[in-house]
């Protein structure tokens, strides 16, 4: 059967997804790799834009719309007596040297840059990462000095873009096969309530696709930017039942 009928089967048949247990394991592995990378697509595409997007609109605003400062001893230093926020079409630069904004409140946007008065912030696609300045205790920045490195890491874009997606689905591998070898465990648990001969080799191959639904259904989440509340518990209710649902569609004598 072909892959992508096996992805949309998986979508609403348990009783495929039984079937589906005697398949040989090198084409299940090759099935996980290829949902995660699928599931992965939004995240990227939208971190990629958004990275892009990012440093064209940091450049932009350090020639032209924030004063200049530097960076001593750990702290941003500036004449600015209040904070500088300004929003590029859902992109938000957040510029503040007096110590009003908190990382917290840079998080809130799905997608920004903050110089704040002891760390940057990156957000995209509502992930944030923290640079502290105390991490350089003895070296002085400038806005000149980071004008010239958002220069630097414009050209060296079409090398970060692909890097950065392939951590990202190697992460996302790692935490999918994780999912699919705890399942298996529970498939074994719902083989004994339901009276299955299954072993952990058939339960784990029904895991890999029982986990589709979810899979595919926070992708489009995702693609729509929208946040699922308690997503992980979420995802692992649908697998669950998905997964007995499977099981139970096992013949008694297999």
């Amino acid at each position: 059967m072909n892959v992508f009928t096996q992805i949309w089967k998986s979508l609403y048949s348990p009783k495929d997804i039984a079937r589906f247990r005697f398949q040989g394991i090198g084409k299940t592995i090759g099935y996980v790799f290829l949902l995660t990378f699928l599931s992965i697509l939004p995240t990227l595409s939208y971190a990629s834009v958004s990275l892009v997007e990012g440093v064209r609109t940091t450049g932009a605003l350090l020639r032209d719309d924030l004063p200049p400062f530097s960076i001593e001893n750990g702290e941003l230093r500036s004449a600015a007596a209040e904070p500088i926020h300004i929003d590029q079409g859902g992109f938000t630069i957040i510029f503040d040297s007096t110590g009003e904004v908190t990382r917290e409140e840079v998080e809130r946007f799905p997608n920004a840059i903050a110089l704040l008065k002891n760390e940057a912030v990156l957000v995209a696609s509502h992930q944030a990462q923290h640079y502290s300045y105390a991490a350089f205790p003895d070296v002085v920045i400038t806005d000149e000095d980071v004008r010239a490195f958002i220069t630097s890491l414009q050209s060296l874009l079409p090398v970060l873009i692909p890097l950065f997606g392939l951590v990202l689905y190697v992460l996302a591998c790692a935490g999918k096969f994780i999912s699919v070898c705890l399942l298996a465990f529970f498939g074994l648990i719902f083989a004994g309530m339901l009276d299955k001969k299954l072993r952990y080799r058939h339960t784990w191959i029904m895991s890999a696709y029982g986990i589709t639904l979810s899979t595919v259904f926070f992708a489009l989440m995702e693609a729509v930017q929208t946040i699922v509340p308690y997503g992980m518990f979420i995802h692992w209710f649908v697998s669950l039942a998905v997964l007995f649902l499977a099981v139970k569609e096992v013949p008694a004598s297999a």
